[in-house]
Formats: structure tokens, C-alpha cells, sequence
């Protein structure tokens, strides 16, 4: 760990890490009800803006410059995705536990404390908050059942755990998780690669102050990619299943085909649309495969280059007035 590394004696109790995007109208009523909640405790905020299309990069430094003892503003160049926000806020989180909100007052910070407390008495590294009753849009929530189905299959999680964005980790996970530097990061899958001591406990989801969620089709597109194909290789083993089925339907065609010429209808003669059909299909199979391919060469190929997992513009409040950089500032670059 570099000479920017955390300073132990300093350091807060808490950190809460929210990324922003176009959140400037409620970004300040969420830190409000965490400076009025954990009024009395050693705590820090790291707002992270995403590239937003408001002022959210005015409000976040209006934030800092107001409390720089607690506050921190980390401003993206552009918009990297919420997951990479998130990663960038973990790298100047400096407390040993750290929580994870949404900007849109959603996440009630009162609901922290009880996560932190099961956090300390089931000795988890990490604690996810589940939705007693998710006030998100249809959409939204179908996109959510949809990335859980996937994560279940791909990180081998258990059905009955479900990955939010609302959770409280401990320095140990946040540690192992700003170790990656791919530019395409999924927070919940790095979390499971480096533990499975994990726990949930049921919380209140309150409607969004921002209006409709603003997860858009391919945000949500681009979150199962980033799950479906960075943290397994189940999609080529799955390739590989199809391709087998496929050669031995293949076979089983031609000897039904041969028996149905030979024995049941010799004087009918095998069509062209059967032969240009079967082309069709196995060729679509073809182009599936290496398709799938060709996105993990791609995001090895990005990967390599260089790929910025996310660049800082600036920085401002308490990380900088503590004397503190990020975590592993190269990672900023």
C-alpha cells in the first residue's frame, strides 16, 4: 500500500459510498438523513458523480466544501456505469466498514445501523439489504429478477440470496475488491469471488424522490454482460452443450431422414426448404458462438489496452484535506 494509503488512527468508524447520476435534486436530502442519523458517530460521505447530465457535479462540491471533515466529491470524467462508480468511491473510502446507497433516497440510512449490527453478530464480511417490498418500476424490477436468475446460475450463489445495491461491507472485502482493474467491474460478483460469508436481512424500500428509475434497457444490458461474461465461463461451456445437442440432432435428422426415404415414403422427394432450413439453423448457431467468442476477446483486448476502469477529474473534502489518496491511485489514471 502506497504513502496515500489509509491512515488507521484517523480514520472514520463508517463510510457510505453512493454513486450519482443526474441525482442532484435528492442527493442532498440523503446526506442530510445520514448526517441526522449518525449525528453521533465518527463517519465520512463519498459522492461519486457519474458523468451526470445535471449539476450534480455543482451540488456534490457545494456538499464537500459545506462539511470537509466528512464529505467527499469524486468527480468522474465522464459516465463509466454504476459499478465503476461505486469502485472508484470504494478507493477513497477510508473507514473500516463501508456502506453502499443510491442516490435517489431509496435506501433509508436508518436501516445501516441494523445492517451493520448483523454484519458484527453473524461475523460477515459482507450484509445485503433485502427488499421487504421493492418500490422500483415494473421494468426495473423484471431487469432485477432477470440479473439475480443469471447471477445464480453464473456465480453459483444461493437462490435465496438476493444481490442489491443496498449493503455494508467490512475493510477486508472492500480490500479485495478495489485489487481489480478491469474496466468492466460488477461489484456483486467481485464481493462473491472473494467471500461467501454473507448475510441479508429484510429492509425498507422507500419510492424513488427522483421520479421513473433511470436504469435504462441497456444499462441493464450492459450489467448482465458485465456479470454474464467477466466472472465465468459458463456461457463457453454452455456454447460448447449447444453445439453438441446441435451435431447430435444433426444426425438424428439424417436417420430419420434416411429411414423416412428407404422404408416409408421412398417416392417423395426431400425438399430444398429442409436442406436451406437446416443451413440456416446451424449457421445461426455458428455465428452465436462466435460471437460469444469475440466479446471475451474484445474485453481481453480492452483490457490489455489499458481500458480506464474510471478516470478522477477532481476531488474535493475530506479524503484530500485528511491527506489521503485513494486506496491505489493508480487506479484513478
Amino acid at each position: 500500500m502506497s504513502s496515500n494509503a489509509i491512515n488507521l488512527e484517523n480514520r472514520p468508524k463508517l463510510s457510505f459510498v453512493i454513486p450519482v447520476y443526474n441525482g442532484s435534486k435528492t442527493i442532498g436530502a440523503v446526506v442530510e438523513g445520514i448526517r441526522k442519523v449518525f449525528a453521533s458517530e465518527q463517519f465520512e460521505i463519498v459522492l461519486v458523480n457519474d458523468g451526470s447530465d445535471d449539476d450534480s457535479e455543482t451540488v456534490c462540491g457545494r456538499l464537500a466544501n459545506a462539511a470537509p471533515d466528512s464529505i467527499t466529491a469524486v468527480q468522474l470524467s465522464r459516465n463509466f456505469g454504476e459499478h465503476n462508480a461505486v469502485l472508484a468511491g470504494l478507493n477513497y473510502a477510508r473507514a473500516e466498514y463501508v456502506a453502499v446507497l443510491d442516490d435517489d433516497g431509496q435506501n433509508p440510512p436508518e436501516e445501516v445501523v441494523r445492517m451493520l449490527a448483523e454484519l458484527k453478530r453473524g461475523n460477515y464480511d459482507v450484509v445485503y439489504g433485502h427488499y421487504i417490498e421493492k418500490k422500483h418500476s415494473w421494468f426495473r424490477n423484471l431487469g432485477s429478477q432477470f440479473n439475480d436468475r443469471i447471477a445464480t446460475l453464473m456465480l453459483h450463489k444461493p437462490k435465496l440470496l438476493y444481490l442489491s445495491s443496498f449493503k455494508v461491507m467490512n475493510r477486508f472485502v472492500v480490500n479485495e475488491i478495489i485489487k481489480y482493474r478491469g474496466p468492466y467491474p460488477y461489484a456483486d460478483g467481485l464481493i462473491y469471488r472473494a467471500t461467501h460469508r454473507i448475510g441479508q436481512i429484510p429492509v425498507e424500500h422507500l419510492p424513488s424522490e427522483s421520479g421513473p428509475s433511470r436504469y435504462t434497457f441497456r444499462r441493464l444490458v450492459r450489467l448482465w454482460l458485465n456479470m454474464f461474461l467477466n466472472f465465468s465461463i459458463t456461457p463457453l461451456r454452455i456454447a460448447v452443450y449447444v453445439g453438441l445437442a446441435t451435431a447430435c440432432l444433426s444426425i438424428l435428422g439424417l436417420i430419420l431422414i434416411v429411414i423416412d426415404k428407404i422404408w416409408i415414403t421412398p417416392n417423395v422427394t426431400v425438399g430444398i426448404p429442409t436442406v436451406l432450413g437446416s443451413i440456416v439453423f446451424l449457421s445461426g448457431i455458428q455465428l452465436m458462438v462466435l460471437g460469444l467468442v469475440g466479446e471475451y476477446l474484445g474485453r481481453l483486448y480492452l483490457d490489455q489496452t489499458g481500458t480506464p476502469q474510471y478516470v478522477v477529474r477532481s476531488v474535493t473534502g475530506a479524503t484530500t484535506k485528511a491527506g489521503a489518496g485513494p486506496v491505489h491511485p493508480h487506479a484513478a489514471s
